[in-house]
């Protein structure tokens, strides 16, 4: 029992232990693209959920128009999802979000200096630059449950359905339909900190590549 670490009880105000960053493409009420960094999500089968605020424009969108691409920047791409974080294409900003230092940017893809790309199945656009872009629909859209501390919280928890995948051919295996994970480096959010990943540990039991 001596060699176990020693560990202290701690109280984190956020607890984004290492969860993949997300640019959420959908379409504004005029038409033009929004484009939304997000630091919550998970994937199961077909399936992916958010955590969004209820404060911005990206889940009123999907809530209007029940379509969205999950983009999946690489580590590179961080300076760039850093320039869409103090931004919101809600206007006008919400006082909560303007108190925090957010500002309205209707061009988000100028902003960021990324390329809009038509879908498939879907209206909102991809990014090019991102090595993985899902195209989804919506499925279901739950406000976060209340708690004693926490009466009203200010985030939904959404769920998708993927209906079809783009991925930049030096992510894959060639010849197959698998992400080659020695090469694909996905963007991480640790902490409100920007991090990628180190080289390959091993793999499931269940890995087909």
């Amino acid at each position: 029992m001596n060699d176990l670490p020693k560990h202290r009880v701690i109280a984190p105000r956020i607890l984004y232990f290492g969860t993949p960053v997300v640019l959420l493409s959908t379409v504004q009420p005029d038409g033009s693209p929004n484009l939304s960094p997000l630091s919550s999500a998970w994937a199961l089968d077909d399936r992916l959920v958010l955590g969004m605020g209820r404060l911005g424009q990206g889940l009123a969108n999907l809530e209007r128009t029940r379509e969205a691409v999950v983009n999946l920047p690489s580590a590179a791409l961080w300076p760039q999802v850093e320039r869409l974080a103090p931004t919101t294409g809600r206007s006008p900003v919400p006082e909560v979000k303007r108190a925090m230092g957010y500002v309205h940017e209707p061009c988000k893809f100028e902003r960021a200096g990324l390329t809009p790309l038509p879908s498939d199945t879907v209206a909102p656009p991809r990014v090019a630059e991102c090595p993985l872009q899902l195209e989804a629909v919506l499925l279901d859209v739950r406000p976060a449950a209340a708690t004693p501390q926490q009466p009203e919280p200010g985030f939904s928890i959404v769920e998708l359905r993927v209906t079809r995948v783009h991925a930049h051919e030096d992510v894959t295996v060639p010849g197959t339909q698998h992400v080659d994970v020695a090469r694909w480096q996905p963007l991480l959010y640790v902490f409100r900190h920007y991090a990628g990943t180190g080289p390959g540990l091993g793999r499931n039991f269940r890995a087909e590549t």
